[in-house]
């Protein structure tokens, strides 16, 4: 990175250490750094060190964690769109970095849901270092856990398992579509065809984003009344 970004970074991080969480300011300051050097920035401004080694509670099948692109992310938050309002699942969230940076550029409540008891300290390490508001890691099966989530209206998957497994996911939620619309971000995942889910718009890259069609379109319903349950 250049060393304007650096410094850039540490104080983006200082100013989130500080409580002071403006995603209008945050979103200026990715802006102003070059598209191939986010990722970098991103990791410098949460105070993210060298990737955590995969551990043996990883079960088989899933995929082992690779964090995702600030690119990508970036691209899902804008094309959902993902609101105040709204609540974020990551599925497989790993060390708690995605969550972090759509809560910081949104202001969403956030969920993180992991199965390495590792990387979910460090998720929590994250949220708690940095003081972050409304941002939950739990640890746990997500093939067991995500139909728990009854707040959440985007659930993201970037590339966690496939098969049964996220047969699984999806059937579990559905019922969560029946109470409110819900979206589903996928990067590098196809989606097994479920007729509750329709693609929202032409694929982008890597990244699909499909949209719950059991209510009206414009039924989503804001879960701030049931957040501290999970947050």
């Amino acid at each position: 990175m250049l060393e304007t970004e650096r410094q850039s970074a540490d104080e983006v991080r200082s100013s989130i250490e500080r409580g002071l969480r403006d995603p209008g300011v945050f979103r200026a300051a990715l802006m102003r750094v070059r598209a191939s050097e986010r990722d970098a920035w991103l990791d410098r401004a949460l105070g993210l060190g060298a990737l955590p080694e995969d551990g043996p509670d990883l079960p088989p099948g899933c995929v082992p964690y690779l964090p995702s692109p600030v690119d990508v992310l970036l691209r899902m938050v804008d094309q959902t769109p993902i609101r105040s309002s709204d609540t974020f699942v990551d599925v497989g969230a790993g060390t708690g970095r995605a969550a972090a940076f759509v809560h910081l550029l949104t202001g969403a409540s956030v969920v993180g849901l992991e199965v390495q008891r590792s990387l979910a300290g460090v998720a929590r390490e994250l949220a708690a270092r940095l003081a972050i508001p409304h941002m939950a890691a739990v640890e746990g099966d997500a093939a067991q856990l995500a139909g728990q989530m009854v707040i959440g209206t985007v659930f993201f998957l970037y590339c966690p398992f496939s098969g049964h497994r996220l047969e699984k996911v999806l059937a579990d939620l559905e019922p969560i579509a029946r109470t409110r619309t819900i979206h589903v971000c996928a990067v590098d995942l196809p989606l097994p065809a479920c007729s509750w889910l329709t693609l929202q718009s032409a694929l982008s890259g890597d990244l699909a984003i499909y949209r719950s069609n059991l209510l009206d379109p414009g039924d989503r319903r804001d879960p701030a009344s049931t957040r501290e349950a999970v947050c």
